[in-house]
């Protein structure tokens, strides 16, 4: 078993789907280690060790969602790509605004599940390879854009990769209005069909993590018929 692509954390039920996973992945250089249950990966240590971690959402003991929020509460930081059902749409928004970072429903082509892995792991390792001083302060909260650990009302947190996107997306453009469908594109790109209520969603948990009157933001503020605007003044 090869690792010179990268580890991958699979958990899914379905023999003939992970079989067809783990031999093309493996034969690709990645090194994949497979659950037909989620109950093994709740502790978040093997997703910890990952580099992805592909993720049913129906397994027959926890579900995919219910796992995705474990790691994250854990501060597991690793891409999480999601596989759901045709038609899920709910599960699909829910899971990415508890921080997964990509999606694809079945049936699904084996090639595009690989290349989405891939962009996941190049973008997370050039996460970690910013510079150091790569920190947005908002207030009295710090906010580390290399490790994704930030300082928040609910104490310190790991954010997601696509959270981490988001927030540099927005210190990028300071005071400058963004519609939500410029935010959908360039955060989450045109191949992934969110809506425009997952944006909303992103913002509602950075008002409750960052903002010290969250009903009056300061820092991620409504411009009414449009979008939001960025602002981080003292």
């Amino acid at each position: 078993m090869n690792a010179a692509n990268g580890r991958i954390l699979l958990v899914e039920d379905e023999e003939l789907i992970g079989t067809m996973i783990q031999l093309n992945l493996q034969q690709e250089g990645f090194e994949v280690t497979w659950h037909k249950e989620g109950s093994p990966v709740l502790d978040g240590n093997q997703a910890a060790q990952s580099d992805v971690v592909v993720l049913d959402i129906m397994l027959p003991d926890v579900s995919g969602i219910e796992i995705l929020r474990s790691l994250r509460k854990q501060n597991v930081g690793a891409p999480v790509l999601m596989l759901t059902a045709k038609g899920h749409v709910d599960s699909k928004i829910r899971a990415l605004d508890l921080g997964a970072d990509d999606y694809l429903t079945k049936p699904f082509d084996i090639q595009e599940l690989s290349a989405r892995i891939r962009a996941l792991i190049r973008r997370s390792q050039s996460e970690r390879h910013l510079p150091s001083q790569s920190q947005l302060t908002l207030g009295t909260y710090r906010i580390n854009l290399e490790t994704r650990i930030a300082g928040s009302s609910e104490g310190e947190v790991t954010l997601s990769a696509k959270e981490v996107d988001l927030l540099s997306y927005f210190s990028r453009n300071t005071g400058r209005p963004l519609s939500r469908a410029d935010i959908l594109e360039e955060v989450w790109g045109m191949d992934v069909s969110v809506t425009e209520r997952t944006v909303d969603n992103f913002l509602v948990r950075f008002r409750k993590l960052f903002e010290q009157e969250p009903e009056n933001p300061r820092h991620f503020i409504t411009v009414r018929g449009l979008g939001y605007r960025f602002e981080n003044a003292d």
